[in-house]
């Protein structure tokens, strides 16, 4: 019973420290390259155009803000996954970081359909939707506490609310690029801080 005490135990403390260095990271890399960037603006263009290929930084925004940061995500999938004791919703996690990961394929800055961009887009869009697969999959594990079952629907819904207004013609897709990535990383900086809390995620100790 204490090994078992104590490897659940490790398993928060890596999902919790890999949690919130993933997002810390991730708003530095994009803070800081933004500033080196000169061209690059905030609010119109796309975060991947930090690495697109071609930029003086582009190598380094991918190393550090897509392929470190992805890393993280999987680390965190592959120990959040171990606490609810959930293979399944731990591989779903594990496939999106390394989705986010394999986002530092750089796009072609002005060539959409290029082999690279489209090698960009499609890593990033079944990262996102092995996402909101494992919030799904969440939603169901009955042994998870009915909290915590309530912020990955309330972190589905949100993800949803930009698609929405993208699909509406609200605001233009670079806006819509910004509020996803808000939902998604803010969603694991919830979750990485209740790890860090000591609170129990599940009805059943580990």
């Amino acid at each position: 019973m204490r090994k078992t005490t104590e490897s659940h135990q490790s398993m928060r403390n890596l999902a919790a420290f890999a949690g919130l260095s993933a997002v810390i990271l991730f708003v530095a890399a994009l803070l800081v390259f933004a500033t080196l960037d000169a061209e690059f603006q905030v609010l119109d263009d796309y975060v991947s155009e930090l690495g697109a290929k071609g930029k003086p930084f582009g190598l380094w925004f991918n190393l550090v803000g897509f392929l470190s940061v992805g890393l993280l995500l999987a680390v965190f999938g592959f120990a959040y996954g171990r606490i609810l004791d959930d293979r399944v919703f731990g591989v779903l996690l594990v496939v999106f970081g390394l989705g986010f990961a394999m986002t530092a394929i750089p796009i072609e800055e002005h060539d959409g359909a290029s082999g690279l961009s489209r090698a960009h887009i499609l890593a990033i869009t079944l990262g996102l939707a092995a996402w909101m697969f494992a919030l799904a999959r969440m939603a169901h594990i009955t042994t998870v506490d009915a909290q915590v079952r309530r912020a990955a629907n309330f972190a589905a819904g949100l993800f949803l609310l930009p698609m929405a207004g993208q699909l509406l013609q609200a605001w233009q897709m670079p806006l819509t690029h910004r509020l996803v990535f808000t939902v998604v990383f803010g969603w694991f900086l919830w979750t990485s801080v209740q790890l860090l809390s000591q609170r129990e995620l599940t009805t059943e100790s580990g």
